[in-house]
């Protein structure tokens, strides 16, 4: 049986993620505690303790990061291991991880500055991002690709692009393509316009860091958000990590892959359940089980033994 563990993206996060892991597991201890070192802040306060600051994109994406590598490391103390693996846009950083490309460490390091560039880069209200509800790509493409300033963010599933740009670009595309049958248009609240061209700048700004990381030979393959494809190398991570930042995320592009690849089965690992929403909409025929909690971790392993049989 071939199993995808699959990492949702920032939006997810919630104070309390994976706490009863760190109350029962003293891997899990240790992890907050590392993770605390690489990301120069109180990583228990964030995670645990309810604050405003876990919304706040420089935190949100190490904790996060912290939280699901937490989840991983519990599913492969019970056996559970994973044949490929993927991420959406931060979950990207996880599924690099569990691949073996990067430490946890550099991780977690990483994308503290990753948040904070990404958040910092293009100011306050100048970018913004938009669910696009009920339309093909292909229609929101040939609309969008007109209006300077305004591409597509995120292929999330069909029926769900998100598009990204500058502001007054960004409300132009909404209302074309609401014109065009668009179920719905919905403006983000984001702090800025996540994989546009507009961030390139910021993308190059951590490949600075990038160039410090070792980057490790892969136990097993991942694919990249930027091209949808299957990375067995290291080669070109670094370049992709790059581009990520501010290029299309290919996620039901991902998908397909994965099925085209044989998976039988997706983890969807971490808090909320959008990656299986995506699965549903996606590749329906593959089944999802989520794991966020303890609780999970045993009734992951038992699902997966009756999916084995």
């Amino acid at each position: 049986m071939k199993i995808a563990f699959v990492y949702p993206g920032q939006g997810v996060q919630a104070v309390g993620m994976a706490k009863d892991f760190y109350d029962k597991f003293d891997y899990a201890k240790d992890m907050v505690k590392r993770a605390a070192d690489a990301a120069g802040f109180d990583m228990e306060h964030i995670l645990f303790e309810e604050n405003e600051d876990i919304h706040v994109t420089e935190y949100t994406q190490p904790a996060l990061v912290t939280a699901c590598s937490i989840m991983s490391k519990a599913l492969e103390d019970k056996g559970i291991h994973p044949d490929i693996t993927a991420g959406l846009s931060l979950g990207e950083y996880c599924a690099l991880v569990t691949a073996g490309a990067m430490t946890f460490d550099e991780a977690v390091r990483l994308t503290r500055i990753r948040g904070n560039l990404m958040s910092s880069y293009v100011p306050a209200g100048q970018g913004t991002m938009a669910a696009i509800i009920g339309l093909p790509k292909e229609t929101i493409e040939e609309t969008v690709e007109p209006i300077e300033g305004a591409t597509v963010a995120n292929y999330n599933c069909p029926g769900q692009i998100v598009i990204t740009g500058e502001k007054e670009a960004v409300c132009k595309g909404m209302e074309a393509l609401s014109e065009k049958g668009a179920k719905r248009a919905i403006e983000l609240k984001v702090s800025g316009p996540f994989h546009s061209p507009m961030l390139k700048g910021a993308g190059d700004k951590l490949r600075v860091e990038l160039d410090k990381v070792e980057i490790s030979d892969l136990k097993i393959p991942y694919i990249a958000n930027a091209t949808a494809e299957v990375v067995e190398d290291t080669t070109n991570i670094r370049d992709l990590l790059q581009t990520q930042v501010s290029s299309s995320v290919m996620w039901e592009q991902t998908l397909y892959k994965m099925k085209d690849l044989g998976v039988d089965v997706f983890v969807e690992i971490g808090p909320g359940k959008t990656i299986a929403g995506f699965v549903k909409k996606t590749v329906p025929e593959i089944p999802v089980i989520n794991v966020s909690t303890v609780e999970d971790i045993d009734a992951a392993v038992e699902k997966l033994a009756e999916l084995a049989k």
